[in-house]
């Protein structure tokens, strides 16, 4: 990193650290960086500060601007990535005051400027409440154990439902009641009846156990169709990430009569019993559990199923490409898709609205 940063090639005039520089910063901004990428500007003002992503690196210290209230990193970035991040002052997270991209009250996200758009997700800011709908379920299910506050949500109506595991996250990190809403009000979805899966436990309730989808079948299901909402229970696209794409992948394979469209998202589908407590979580057989599931030749011919994964998850994606070419032998239909991340919620949010569509189609 030079000594001195040319802070006016990111449109930042004045000395930093200056009021002029204070009453026009804006960030994080992006230039073109020497062999491709970008090279990218984050500012902070106060005290010593660092620099943290959801995913994609390593945190990155800040550097101060001589003896101001101006702290700064110059972070290289691939082309097309969107990326979420928060800066971290003593312990503390805060989201980036000069961005008006929010994802709750912590947290912001950087796009570079190849980062394809995503339609229909409004943006908010870390100090804005989102949106919540106004239905909700109290399950006090036997199967799971304890009491939950599901939300319910008709995107245009209701109709078939979707859902979202990992709930809180599209309530109060991205907008995702918002997003759907536009997108069914735009023709490139049909109406649906958001239900959105709060979970206490990711580890043990996505792990590859029938008891969530059990309660999912047997309770859930049974008060959404009771709440008063219209909802196509019988038709279900189940939407996940993670560990939740996991476990939507292992519902549609041992509970096809209740799973049979799904939207899965950087699935962990390196897992196998125990692994996430391993050194090296993705360093087992290639395509996990579910691999091994999918070589003994399901028929899985009725089941619609979408592969997302960000780009830049480079380990992880030998497991998806594999379990997408066996569950594809064995008689599904797959779509295949590569998100303009790492692996970050930021990067799933179009492929979500997209994959959902496709899996209704």
């Amino acid at each position: 990193m030079p000594l001195e940063t040319d802070f006016a090639a990111y449109g930042l005039p004045g000395e930093p650290g200056s009021a002029e520089f204070w009453a026009v910063a804006a960030g994080p901004g992006s230039v073109p960086a020497g062999g491709g990428g970008w090279t990218t500007l984050f500012l902070w003002r106060g005290s010593a500060a660092g620099l943290a992503f959801e995913s994609w690196s390593d945190d990155v210290p800040l550097r101060r601007w001589h003896d101001t209230d101006c702290w700064y990193a110059e972070v290289r970035m691939p082309a097309r990535l969107r990326v979420t991040y928060q800066f971290l002052v003593d312990g503390t997270a805060y989201a980036d005051p000069f961005n008006p991209v929010g994802a709750g009250g912590d947290r912001s996200v950087a796009a570079t400027p190849d980062a394809p758009a995503q339609p229909h997700w409004p943006l908010f800011g870390s100090d804005d409440v989102l949106p919540v709908p106004r239905t909700r379920v109290r399950w006090a299910g036997d199967r799971l154990g304890g009491r939950r506050t599901v939300r319910v949500h008709p995107a245009g109506g209701g109709g078939p439902v979707v859902l979202l595991l990992d709930g809180d996250d599209w309530l109060y990190l991205h907008p995702a009641m918002t997003a759907f809403d536009s997108a069914v009000a735009g023709g490139e979805l049909p109406p649906v009846t958001l239900v959105f899966l709060p979970t206490r436990d990711r580890e043990a309730e996505f792990g590859c156990r029938p008891e969530l989808w059990q309660a999912v079948r047997d309770e859930l299901l049974p008060l959404v169709a009771d709440s008063g909402v219209p909802a196509d229970v019988d038709r279900l696209v189940v939407a996940g990430q993670s560990l939740g794409g996991l476990s939507a992948v292992y519902a549609a394979l041992e509970f096809p009569d209740l799973v049979s469209r799904v939207a899965c998202q950087s699935g962990s589908l390196w897992w196998t019993p125990g692994a996430a407590k391993s050194a090296d979580p993705l360093g087992g057989p290639v395509g996990g559990a579910i691999a091994a599931r999918l070589r003994d030749r399901p028929d899985l011919s009725g089941l619609r199923i979408a592969f997302d994964v960000g780009e830049h998850e480079t380990r992880m994606l030998p497991h998806c490409a594999l379990v997408e070419t066996l569950a594809e032998q064995a008689g599904a239909t797959v779509r295949v898709s590569r998100s303009p991340s790492g692996h970050d919620r930021a990067g799933w949010r179009h492929a979500l609205l997209r994959d959902v569509g496709w899996a209704l189609a």
